[in-house]
């Protein structure tokens, strides 16, 4: 019960961000918004000491073990299970159309795809998958996004889209079943094997990123913003997938 106070208290403090907004930052979608700049900096060391000691040389032993189909086959299953929260918001967020692929997407890579090991789907000639979070909804609906927020483990956010993580957490109808079963260690399980694999994807990118950034920190807080802003818009974007700090959240594709 807890938790789900928690979560809502989230989700509360989203919506007020969006009536007390932001003022001319709220006409730049690159604004930089950040007041607590120097408690995020110390975050933003910790998980790149979590990220340099465990997430990478995790992510490099499972690129060594496990062949690429096998790899394949396991981002299939994590973006299979992230297709019900994605149908939710599509909803939501009035996109019809989009709803129809999602829904078509997840019943075709469940029923024929070996529960979304393949992405039998892309074969039938449905449009390519695509992720939607309650964070982009909140955002639709004319919530603002508050204060830039680097959260532990979990890398960039902001006020809404932290509420936007608690709300498709507890939303998730994966880890509502295994709430309901006493498994309630299992989505976070989910959540580090998400994070590994995402991690496997892009070790060379943010490690060459790294290492031509004058300020990684804002370097990675300027991407994040522009990512979303045009996750927001269902635009492609040209930032990289995940980020080298995101224990437990898979990329937006």
């Amino acid at each position: 019960m807890r938790t789900f106070r928690l979560a809502g208290a989230l989700v509360g403090a989203a919506l007020l961000a969006g009536c007390a907004g932001t003022g001319e930052l709220a006409d730049d979608p690159y604004a930089v918004n950040d007041p607590l700049e120097d408690v995020n900096r110390a975050i933003f060391e910790l998980n790149l000491a979590v990220d340099d000691y465990l997430l990478v040389p995790a992510a490099k032993a499972y690129r060594t073990v496990v062949p690429e189909l096998g790899r394949e086959a396991v981002q299939n299953f994590f973006a299979n299970l992230r297709t019900p929260i994605t149908l939710v918001n599509d909803v939501l967020q009035g996109e019809t159309e989009r709803a129809g692929h999602t829904f078509t997407r997840l019943w075709l890579n469940t029923t024929f795809g070996l529960g979304g090991l393949l992405d039998v789907a892309t074969y039938f000639g449905v449009p390519p998958a695509h992720t939607e979070d309650f964070g982009q909804t909140f955002a639709v609906w004319g919530v603002e996004d508050g204060p830039y927020l680097m959260l532990p483990l979990l890398g960039p956010a902001n006020l809404r889209d932290a509420a936007g993580i608690a709300a498709g957490f507890f939303a998730d109808p994966f880890n509502i079943w295994m709430g309901s079963i006493d498994m309630d260690w299992v989505p976070y399980a989910r959540g580090v094997a998400e994070a590994v694999d995402t991690r496997s994807r892009n070790i060379e990118t943010f490690q060459t990123l790294r290492e031509t950034s004058i300020d990684y920190y804002a370097t990675i807080r300027s991407l994040y913003q522009q990512r979303r802003s045009a996750d927001i818009r269902n635009e492609d974007s040209s930032s990289p997938s995940g980020n080298p700090i995101s224990a437990g959240r898979p990329a937006t594709e």
